[in-house]
């Protein structure tokens, strides 16, 4: 093993973070050295967070971790992201085979690009029916979405669309 750091990059847009994305943040600061969350947004999309508020809620959701940074960028390639930060790996949670038959071309295509490895953890079984836009429809519509996502992310959630 070399002395560099072993570094991944975990992207999403965040809008917001659940506690799936949690889950596969945490799991993934056991596995390297440093992690960087990383929200890729679009900037010609509204988002229910403005990307301020997606970082002050994964700073609340995953501070805790020392070895966890947050950084947010537009209109950029995530294998780019893992360029600029120096990460040769991303990480991504899977909920099922849906999400396989997604990530799987994308993985082979960042890999064909600049040779950036996809690790993919399957999600806890928990949390397994979670995305963050389930989430916001549910709570528009009145329903709790409690341990599901983190705390902070619920009240921001009650306020911004209950």
């Amino acid at each position: 093993m070399t002395s560099e750091a072993r570094r991944c990059v975990c992207p999403g847009s965040y809008d917001p973070i659940t506690n799936g994305h949690v889950d596969v943040v945490t799991r993934a600061s056991r596995l390297f050295d440093e992690v960087v969350v990383a929200i890729l947004h679009n900037p010609s999309k509204q988002g229910t967070f403005t990307v301020d508020e997606r970082i002050d809620l994964i700073r609340q959701s995953v501070g805790h971790l020392p070895n966890v940074r947050i950084g947010a960028w537009a209109g950029t390639l995530v294998v780019d992201v893992c360029r600029e930060v120096g990460a040769s790996t991303m990480v991504k949670g899977l909920r099922g085979g849906t999400d396989f038959a997604y990530e799987l071309p994308m993985a082979h295509m960042n890999h064909h690009l600049t040779g950036v490895e996809t690790l993919f953890l399957a999600a806890d079984p928990t949390l397994q029916h979670v995305s963050s836009s389930l989430i916001k429809e549910v709570v528009r519509y009145g329903g709790d979405v409690s341990g599901l996502v983190p705390d902070p992310v619920l009240a921001a959630l009650g306020d911004r669309l209950a």
